[in-house]
């Protein structure tokens, strides 16, 4: 497993060819080592699946089942943005061959930050990564340079890095307890095995700061309002990886610790996570009815979406599959969602939502598009989002947790409502323009990939990827 070490190092070595000989090949090396991290990261998965849980370095790097998912979705992401990027960002910039070679050198420094988070095993060293993949990406959010785009980056730098500041409180209170239990290697699995001789107070503490500090970065409500920004502002492929991935590894961090916060006495954590999520999906699902931007309305849908994944772990052991299949449904179909907002950007140049109508007649592969896409992320069959809320939804019945499972389907059919509501309008009616530019093929391409397994998954699971989300979700309570 020794390759393995190249899932980062191909980005990084992209990112260093982009800023020493700019030129449109950069546009394909960038292709290829994404493709390349894909393939690897399947390996992984492979690997994963039949030996179990495998250290490269021992106490800093290694990947059980759930890292491995999530590094495959990551890689994934990674492939189908890239291949996005190449007829999208020669649009966006215009012919301007600084301003493509400045996006291909952070976009490929970002997506090393962002595969470099599952593969560690030391808690410190994940919080580094974690706040790398804050760091470069808010030069892609503000990579337009417009006032709104600007406003947005420093909105996101300004809230998320109080956030990471408040959770890096926590993080140094669990490390502080676990040399105090006699602990040696500052890792998850030694978080977890020590997690007993803690102080229950030191660890109550840390789970707040935690929650509240990486809460902000993963778009958590109350501190939620620079994602909306953020994720509108940002070029379209770079907003497939903000709210495809980058949220949802900043979750899988949470996941990581969340057995360490069990079992305290007097202290009801699942509670805690339960409202918390709620809390995020109800506040969603009402900004979703009066929404303006299109771009924004997958951006709220990503709010309400990591608040039925905190909802999701608070429901308990069994709801863990569930847990593990919506972090992945969501991932694929919200990336699916921002290519389509995407191309309906380049197809009528406007981003709100009053003033776009009838993209059927417009512009066919716009509206199937978009259609598809709305229905995916709202959660319709047969879509793979569905299947996803469906179990989770079961799970919850079944550990008895009624009122919280009645008010998160109620959320969730109104979330249904406000995304469809705006696609409906968008979609169907009159064309407000006669014509619309011509699409890039590398845009209807990456179309056409992102839906296949958004559809193939909700109509089939195959048995090697349930064998992998079973394996996912035994981690959620610390099995290694």
């Amino acid at each position: 497993m020794s390759l393995v070490w190249l899932l980062p190092a191909l980005p990084l070595g992209a990112a260093c060819a982009a800023a020493i000989r700019p030129g449109a090949w950069i546009r394909w090396l960038t292709v290829t080592g994404t493709f390349g991290s894909l393939i690897l990261s399947i390996d992984v998965v492979r690997t994963v699946a039949s030996r179990g849980a495998f250290e490269l370095l021992h106490g800093w790097f290694g990947l059980n089942a759930l890292a491995s998912l999530f590094l495959l979705l990551t890689a994934t992401l990674a492939f189908t943005s890239a291949v996005f990027s190449l007829g999208y960002v020669r649009r966006l910039s215009d012919g301007d061959a600084a301003a493509e070679q400045r996006y291909y050198l952070n976009f490929n420094l970002f997506l090393a930050s962002l595969l470099a988070v599952p593969m560690m095993l030391e808690v410190a060293l994940t919080w580094v990564a974690v706040e790398l993949t804050t760091l470069l990406s808010i030069f892609l959010v503000g990579f337009e340079n417009t006032r709104e785009a600007l406003e947005a980056a420093w909105k996101y730098a300004v809230l998320t890095i109080m956030g990471a500041t408040v959770a890096a409180l926590g993080f140094f209170l669990l490390l502080w307890g676990l040399s105090q239990a006699g602990g040696t290697e500052q890792t998850f699995d030694a978080l977890v095995h020590f997690a007993p001789a803690m102080a229950p107070g030191l660890r109550k503490l840390a789970f707040a700061l935690i929650l509240v500090g990486f809460g902000a970065k993963v778009g958590l409500v109350p501190v939620h309002t620079w994602l909306p920004d953020a994720h509108s502002q940002a070029p379209t492929p770079v907003c497939a990886l903000l709210s495809g991935i980058e949220v949802s590894l900043i979750l899988y961090v949470i996941i990581r610790l969340l057995p360490v916060f069990t079992h305290i006495d007097g202290f009801p954590v699942f509670d805690w996570l339960i409202v918390v999520g709620l809390a995020s999906t109800g506040t969603a699902a009402f900004l979703l009815l009066q929404v303006h931007d299109f771009k924004r309305l997958f951006a709220y849908s990503t709010v309400e979406h990591m608040g039925i994944l905190v909802t999701a772990l608070g429901l308990g052991a069994e709801a863990g599959y569930g847990t593990v299949l919506h972090v992945m449904t969501h991932a694929l179909t919200k990336s699916l969602a921002f290519y389509a907002a995407g191309v309906v950007l380049l197809a009528v140049g406007t981003r709100d939502i009053a003033s776009v109508r009838g993209l059927l007649r417009l512009n066919p592969v716009c509206g199937v598009a978009l259609l598809a896409a709305g229905l995916a992320i709202a959660g319709a069959p047969p879509f793979a989002v569905f299947i996803s809320e469906f179990t989770l939804v079961r799970a919850g019945l079944l550990e008895g947790r009624y009122w919280a499972v009645g008010l998160l389907a109620f959320f969730i059919a109104v979330a249904f409502l406000g995304v469809m509501r705006h696609i409906n309008r968008m979609v169907f009616g009159h064309p407000v323009e006669a014509t619309s530019p011509h699409l890039p093929a590398s845009a209807v391409v990456t179309l056409v990939l992102a839906l296949a397994p958004v559809l193939f998954l909700g109509l089939y699971m195959p048995a090697p990827l349930t064998l992998i989300l079973e394996s996912a979700a035994a981690n959620l309570t610390g099995a290694p």
